[in-house]
């Protein structure tokens, strides 16, 4: 909805007006009582040095109370005249400037934003609105999950702003602004920003504010994870050796994806079973390669338990489910596997050639 620019402008826009209206304001008392003061050593009564002041400052000219007939009594007239009507002049345009900036928080929703997040608990901050940033608020949002974003760049909140996501510009770096976003209150810090520096310094300070936090951290190079772990990241995310995780999955795994695609309960299931630190991929068998003509249970053995087979689908059509030990996997079944830790090892066994398993290399251990 609204940012530190938006936030940090018009804040410091409404700022400025309110510091010049109370230093003004000071200093106009100060006038009025220094002159009133000197009218009354000049044996003046009290109410009508005031009343004299009071005409004098805001240019009334009424007209002189008692007589202004000694050289002492013109200069304090004077220079009640020059600082007290200099006085009211900057007090006036300090009002101006004090209405024209609410109207201006008005008018770019800033209360009602700020009004919005004050009452978020339970939700997540995301620092960041780069591609990582926009996806994941994307998700959030179809989800029904209440997130506020946290991000610096103005043309980013403008974005975020005409998506109708509730955000803030600010720094995530500066505690100000992470109290702003209420981080006190929320349940879980996505910090996705590109740097890793900013990453460990916000997740430092996210979770000296708020110790039951669950905090997924973004790293780009893989020594940050360390650090990012020790500053009290609960996860970290780095993009490039997923991406790359992932290519090669694309490489070994051709048919999963379309697998997964074409079945929401595959899917599903897909979802499910990674919870849990498994994967459900879809491998098919080589002409010549290390499994072609082997068991199931051989092929399970040669693996050492790091995934099983639950499904074969022959090329002929026939498809065998929870399939038993003693059945062959032959040459272009597609095979449904059940797979723990290295997904990149159990497509390797798959795919490597046959001369390969006659030298008595394993892939696995």
């Amino acid at each position: 909805m609204a940012q530190d620019r938006t936030g940090s402008d018009a804040a410091s826009l409404f700022a400025s007006p309110a510091r010049l209206l109370v230093g003004t304001l000071i200093f106009v008392g100060i006038v009025f009582v220094a002159a009133v003061s000197a009218y009354v050593a000049a044996g003046w009564p009290i109410a009508d040095a005031a009343y004299m002041v009071t005409l004098t400052i805001f240019s009334v000219g009424y007209g002189e109370v008692r007589p202004i007939a000694t050289p002492y009594l013109r200069a304090v007239t004077i220079a009640t005249m020059v600082l007290g009507c200099t006085g009211m002049i900057v007090l006036t345009g300090a009002l101006v400037q004090m209405f024209a900036a609410i109207q201006l928080r008005r008018l770019l929703g800033l209360d009602r934003m700020q009004t919005l997040i004050e009452r978020l608990s339970g939700h997540v901050v995301i620092c960041g609105f780069g591609r990582i940033g926009v996806q994941l608020a994307k998700e959030l949002h179809a989800a029904g999950t209440p997130f506020v974003i946290l991000e610096r760049d103005g043309g980013k909140i403008a974005e975020a702003q005409a998506l109708g996501y509730l955000c803030h510009r600010g720094e995530a770096t500066e505690e100000s602004a992470l109290r702003t976003v209420r981080i006190d209150r929320a349940k879980i810090l996505a910090t996705v920003l590109p740097d890793d520096a900013a990453n460990v310094f916000i997740t430092l300070s996210a979770r000296n504010m708020n110790p039951g936090l669950e905090i997924i951290a973004r790293g780009e190079a893989p020594t940050t994870e360390s650090k990012l772990l020790h500053a009290g990241a609960d996860k970290v995310v780095l993009p490039t050796h997923i991406g790359a995780e992932r290519i090669a999955e694309m490489i070994l795994y051709p048919s999963t994806a379309g697998f997964v695609a074409n079945s929401a309960e595959m899917g599903q299931m897909k979802r499910g079973l990674h919870e849990f630190g498994l994967e459900l991929e879809m491998v098919v068998v080589p002409d010549k390669g290390a499994m072609t003509g082997v068991t199931v249970g051989e092929a399970e053995r040669r693996g050492r338990g790091a995934f099983f087979v639950v499904q074969i689908d022959h090329a002929n059509g026939k498809s065998i489910q929870h399939p038993g030990e003693e059945v062959r996997l032959e040459a272009q079944d597609q095979v449904l596997l059940v797979v723990r830790g290295s997904r990149v090892s159990a497509g390797a066994i798959f795919t490597a050639p046959a001369q390969r398993q006659r030298t008595g290399r394993t892939f696995f251990g």
